[in-house]
């Protein structure tokens, strides 16, 4: 269309891409969630319909996230959510993730966090096979560790029920993706953390127990091995390298990961130090949160998603703890002035 001595051209709407993930209201779900939105993808987040969800973790974004109803255990209802939504990314965050709660519900694990990925991969097989696919795999995989570091090669030795599900999602993901040419990846993902992580992880017990004891609400904090080693990184850093992973040419898995292992027992002396206190003084071993059966060292290498990816890790194990005590110190001490 001409208009005087002037060309005017119609404007072109390039479409934002759409990523549907699984756990949007989960600690990496938030992270992601955020991470995402900022790039200007629409997200929708999946949420299994009940009386009582809660978003407090991304209540911050929540008018910017699409919901739509889905279970893991329901395959129809994942069909249909791909099916009206039609996104190019899907981010398979959800699963039963506590290690403990795991012995006690073998099953319910299994089905949540194993064959789940299945009734997922199996949805986007028969809807859309264009889409790409991102499965949260887990360093408890690695278990009874073959070698140290552990990398994308290390064979697994899972632990415990929960590491046995997460190994049959990360194989069925390898499966898909060679049997029908999916797009599909896995990150191996060592133990991230911050202060969105759930009161029933340890390291989220410690920073809220060393608040709580320094503001005078609590007196001991009862923990299970203190020697435990874990490679411990910040969820915020490792969501973008899950956004990397799918937007390579070629699907593959890779080791996200400090690559830097300290003890259960660092956690707690940098922890209570950050509130002026002695862990010594306050913390209790208490047998009754051992394993059944224990993973004593996780020490990853992320060579190859520092090669690949160009991804690396930005917050360091200090600065993780202390944004976690910080964040229960302020969240406690905002209770305390509701309350007086």
């Amino acid at each position: 269309m001409r208009l005087r001595n002037h060309w005017i051209y119609p404007i072109r709407k390039v479409a934002m891409p759409t990523a549907l993930i699984t756990g949007v209201t989960g600690q990496d779900g938030s992270y992601l969630a955020e991470n995402l939105l900022k790039k200007g993808y629409e997200v929708i987040g999946m949420v299994r319909r009940s009386s009582t969800v809660n978003y407090e973790r991304i209540a911050h974004i929540q008018g910017s996230i699409k919901f739509v109803n889905g279970d893991l255990l329901d395959q129809i209802s994942l069909i249909d959510a791909i099916k009206m939504h039609e996104p190019d990314e899907i981010y398979n965050l959800a699963a039963q993730s506590f290690v403990q709660t795991s012995f006690g519900q073998p099953v319910l694990t299994g089905e949540t966090t194993a064959l789940s990925v299945t009734r997922m991969l199996d949805a986007i097989r028969i809807v859309n096979p264009s889409i790409k696919f991102y499965q949260a795999s887990s360093s408890e995989m690695f278990g009874k560790v073959a070698e140290v570091p552990q990398s994308e090669s290390t064979p697994f030795y899972p632990r415990s029920p929960y590491g046995v599900a997460k190994v049959y999602g990360h194989w069925i993901t390898v499966n898909y993706r060679e049997s029908y040419d999916l797009h599909a990846s896995s990150g191996i993902l060592f133990n991230h953390e911050s202060p969105r992580r759930g009161l029933e992880f340890v390291t989220r017990k410690i920073s809220y127990g060393a608040a709580s004891i320094k503001l005078g609400m609590e007196e001991k904090l009862s923990l299970g091995n203190l020697d435990s080693k874990r490679d411990w990184g910040f969820a915020g850093d490792y969501v973008e390298a899950m956004w990397l992973m799918l937007q390579q040419e070629t699907p593959d898995d890779f080791v996200i990961c400090s690559g830097l292992t300290h003890s259960v027992r660092e956690f707690c002396d940098l922890a209570f130090k950050h509130v002026g206190l002695s862990y010594e003084d306050h913390v209790v071993v208490d047998e009754r949160f051992f394993r059944p059966a224990e993973v004593d060292l996780l020490v990853g290498d992320y060579s190859k998603a520092s090669k690949v990816l160009n991804w690396q890790p930005s917050t360091t194990f200090e600065e993780l703890v202390e944004m976690m005590v910080g964040a229960d110190m302020a969240l406690l001490e905002g209770r305390l002035k509701g309350l007086s």
